[in-house]
């Protein structure tokens, strides 16, 4: 009988413990650990690599940072990421969970029948995947092998459509987002601004590292911070005298990205 470890991550510590109780009754299911905000719950996952993970997205204490923004964080860490399993009363973010290619999405309560369903589909998935390694080597054996194309790192383009105008973007060069009500004006390294007729949320969610949510106004791209200063709150652009606020509700995003500083080449004096 297959194994399936999990971890935990919901602000809410009744739905946290119900859904708990509820996995201890399927054998096939390994408890590791849980958590209740962002930080504590990657922390886990980088440790442990669970088999799965059940996520709450629409969390009760915001200060909790939970969001599906917390995928794209595991996939700058784990060449193998964790099967995602959301689990929420939130309806109306199910087509938001699809794009981030969820492995289900649950609607709380969660019920027995969720977990059997979630067993059925790991053994499914697992079965899959072992066929497929054994085709890949009876495929390897009989064909020769063939010289790696060489794949060019390229970076990601955004293309801002509007009435038939579509206007592509190296996000190389975007330096932050700024939320205008419904739209959202992207300032670029050139000084130009264009103006994206998507919600601040919407790019929270489709793009990940090197951007980083900051404040209830802005996302910022961490590779044109030239200074962060913690007694005002505020983050300096590179080559601009543009200062970026940002929010408690977002310090532990500016933790990280202190962190991802010092992790590189890095000297402090």
């Amino acid at each position: 009988m297959k194994k399936y470890s999990y971890i935990i991550i919901d602000d809410n510590a009744e739905d946290l413990l119900k859904t708990h109780a509820l996995a201890e009754e399927f054998s096939e299911l390994t408890y590791i650990a849980s958590a209740t905000n962002y930080q504590d719950g990657l922390n886990l996952v980088l440790e442990h690599k669970p088999s799965f993970i059940f996520l709450e997205i629409d969390p009760t204490e915001l200060s909790s940072n939970l969001s599906l923004s917390f995928i794209n964080e595991l996939h700058r860490y784990l060449t193998e990421v964790p099967k995602i399993i959301v689990t929420t009363s939130a309806k109306e973010l199910a087509f938001d969970a699809i794009q981030y290619n969820v492995f289900d999405y649950i609607l709380k309560p969660v019920l027995e029948i969720d977990l059997l369903k979630i067993i059925l589909k790991l053994d499914k998935t697992t079965l899959e995947a072992n066929s497929a390694k054994i085709k890949n080597r009876i495929n390897a054996s009989v064909i020769p092998a063939l010289q790696p194309a060489q794949i060019v790192d390229k970076p990601l383009i955004l293309c801002i459509k509007s009435y038939g105008d579509y206007r592509y973007i190296s996000t190389d060069d975007i330096c932050y987002f700024q939320a205008d009500n419904n739209s959202t004006d992207i300032y670029l390294s050139s000084g130009e601004m264009i103006t994206a007729f998507k919600t601040l949320k919407h790019f929270e969610f489709v793009l990940s590292h090197p951007f980083v949510r900051i404040h209830n106004s802005f996302i910022i791209n961490q590779n044109y911070i030239s200074r962060i200063h913690s007694g005002h709150s505020v983050c300096y652009i590179k080559n601009s005298p543009k200062k970026i606020p940002f929010s408690k509700t977002y310090k532990s995003n500016v933790d990280l990205i202190i962190t991802n500083f010092s992790a590189g080449n890095y000297l402090e004096v």
